[in-house]
């Protein structure tokens, strides 16, 4: 567990301090910020720039706790069992909350679609596929040719098991007739060093930590998940480009406080969420992680109907995945 505070300086987003009116209530202390993977990894990236942001609004300092493992369920579990006094909040990625409740023994009290108050989604994402530049795969296509040469031998790394990047390459090996090989990991930093030191093959990874080490030379990047291409690498295709139609996985980023949080704190994250996914500085921030703004704002009413949704359809989707609850 790594706590960090961000103290940030008085000037950095003045013009965007005042919150909503309605949210009467502020912090008089630090908050804390659980984000459910390692330092370095894509939701910690973004979610420090959120907490970078919020400190400046809420005029308190905002400790991030990382909280790495099973997939993410660990941290996300902290969070349904925090104290609900509005000083305590989870950052978290749509696997969190919607597939990992299915996917690990999660008791339906502590299930966090269910018990968690959604404050807000703050950005969109898809995942990108990045191989050793020892690996001899450029694109789909020779991947799935050496995966059916070799079956099993071929191995991809991800964040933990039960979350979207790993669905997204059980996904595609069903869809293409292959068997691969994964390996989970605490976090998606360490899974990309494992692909960049050849300890496996390729790396399903969000964008944030995989940007500079493609841009280095240190991963290929062939293949993005998402309908259409990633705005941060418009020049490689889909993997429904490359031969699987109607193949797409993707997320979203969003804030939620445990059960119970007073309705005046609530308040104020939501308007604190609303503010900040708007703002032209953060879409910044985003575009350069390699993450997608909202077009459109995301009602705290829409969100809840979102996740129910999402919940149900994962439900039914991964026992055909072949996803092991654990």
């Amino acid at each position: 567990m790594k706590r960090r505070s961000l103290l940030l300086t008085p000037t950095l987003f003045a013009p965007t301090l005042a919150l909503a009116q309605g949210a009467a209530w502020r912090p008089n202390r630090p908050m804390t910020m659980i984000v459910p993977y390692a330092a370095g990894g894509g939701t910690d990236i973004v979610g420090r720039e959120f907490a970078q942001i919020l400190s400046q609004k809420v005029g308190q300092p905002v400790v991030v706790e990382n909280r790495g493992g099973a997939g993410g369920s660990i941290g996300t579990l902290q969070a349904v069992r925090a104290r609900a006094d509005g000083f305590t909040f989870l950052y978290a990625v749509s696997s969190n909350i919607v597939i990992n409740p299915h996917v690990y023994r999660t008791p339906e009290r502590e299930d966090p679609a269910r018990v968690l108050i959604p404050a807000g989604i703050l950005a969109n994402y898809q995942y990108i596929l990045v191989a050793n530049p020892r690996f001899p795969v450029t694109n789909l296509a020779e991947l799935i040719a050496i995966a059916k040469q070799r079956p099993g031998e071929v191995t991809f790394s991800h964040s933990g098991n039960g979350g979207n990047n790993h669905l997204a390459g059980k996904l595609l090996a069903r869809m293409a007739g292959i068997e691969m090989g994964d390996v989970a990991y605490r976090g998606t930093g360490p899974a990309l060093m494992d692909a960049v030191n050849g300890t496996v093959n390729f790396n399903i990874s969000s964008p944030p930590p995989a940007i500079p080490l493609v841009r280095e030379g240190q991963l290929r990047a062939f293949a993005v998940t998402g309908a259409t291409r990633s705005p941060a690498f418009p020049d490689v295709p889909t993997v429904a480009e490359q031969g699987l139609p109607g193949y797409a996985v993707t997320g979203w980023h969003g804030a939620f406080y445990p059960p119970g949080t007073p309705e005046g704190p609530v308040a104020m994250l939501r308007a604190a969420v609303g503010e900040i996914a708007a703002m032209p500085a953060f879409h910044e921030k985003l575009g350069r992680d390699g993450l997608e703004p909202l077009t459109t704002a995301v009602s705290p009413t829409a969100f809840v109907t979102q996740v129910r949704e999402e919940h149900a359809f994962w439900a039914r989707t991964i026992p055909e995945l072949g996803i092991r609850v654990e």
